[in-house]
């Protein structure tokens, strides 16, 4: 049984233009920006000539067509009459390899720049602005890339994504507290808390002879029995600041620059045009990140 490995199978269509494997073709369509997966299963067959133009065919379908969803882009019907699902078929068949069309992201208006991360077809990016910036757009997509924003800003994080970070940061805060508390406590009785901290070291601690029978079961009372009442104003204060410290990290316009850490990316923005924001982006990758 083979492991599907995902490799080298991700292109752009952008504006009139198609990026695959470093090479740019023409189309005469609007303003539209695309890429698109398309899985196999080798290097071998991936960077092989008819896999190329196979994706290459299918996104000049799916640009010049401007469709908006991966479910059109299959029943899309290609130059020599199939459709790009019956294409892929027949090519894996040909290869022996599975192959899926996997993923199709679009932008459209103007202003859209695309990124494709050293070349490889693996991990790609695209940026819009709200007007004419490429340097800058540029520079955004290649931090899309690499610091992978889960939304635009605070206002388009999904609230249902907010309330879970809440709750992980009310209980991760909790524990915390508890633990130093246990800690506190393990200290005052002259235990060293790394000594106590699981069953296995507990045991392997006392065989050393580094604490007693009577340590680990002071200590047992000490876990079992310890509670910690965090005042609601401090939990609220607390679970507030990592939720803005979740904004600054997964936000795109409020992470740090990667090119300069000083500024985030808004600020980097508003220095070059006091008015210049990026208004949607688009991230697609088929390695793990």
């Amino acid at each position: 049984m083979k492991n599907v490995v995902e490799v080298n199978s991700l292109s752009f269509g952008y504006d009139n233009q198609m990026l695959f494997e470093d090479v740019t073709f023409q189309v005469e369509e609007g303003d539209f920006a695309a890429m698109i997966a398309l899985k196999c299963e080798t290097d071998f067959v991936a960077n092989g000539a008819d896999f190329v133009k196979l994706t290459q065919d299918i996104l000049d379908a799916a640009v010049a067509a401007k469709v908006k969803t991966l479910d059109e882009v299959k029943e899309l019907v290609l130059a020599n009459g199939q459709t790009a699902t019956a294409a892929v078929t027949e090519r894996s068949g040909v290869t022996g390899e599975k192959m899926e069309l996997d993923g199709y992201l679009y932008l459209e208006g103007a202003n859209v720049s695309v990124y494709n991360h050293m070349g490889k077809n693996t991990l790609c990016t695209m940026v819009q602005t709200n007007k004419p910036a490429e340097e800058q757009a540029h520079a955004v997509a290649m931090q899309v890339a690499a610091m992978k924003p889960v939304a635009l800003s605070e206002a388009d994080v999904d609230p249902k994504m907010i309330e879970e970070e809440k709750k992980v940061a009310a209980e991760k805060t909790k524990q915390e507290q508890l633990q130093k508390a246990i800690d506190n406590a393990l200290k005052k009785a002259g235990i060293n808390p790394a000594h106590v901290d699981s069953e296995d070291h507990m045991e392997s601690n006392m065989t050393k002879g580094w604490i007693t029978a009577e340590d680990v079961a002071k200590a047992k009372d000490i876990i079992a029995n310890t509670t910690v009442t965090i005042p609601e104003k401090m939990l609220e204060g607390i679970v507030n600041g990592r939720v803005n410290k979740f904004y600054k990290e997964s936000c795109l316009l409020n992470q740090e620059f990667i090119q300069d850490s000083k500024m985030s990316v808004k600020q980097y923005l508003q220095a070059a045009d006091k008015e210049l924001t990026v208004v949607n982006f688009k991230r697609f990758t088929l390695v793990a990140d």
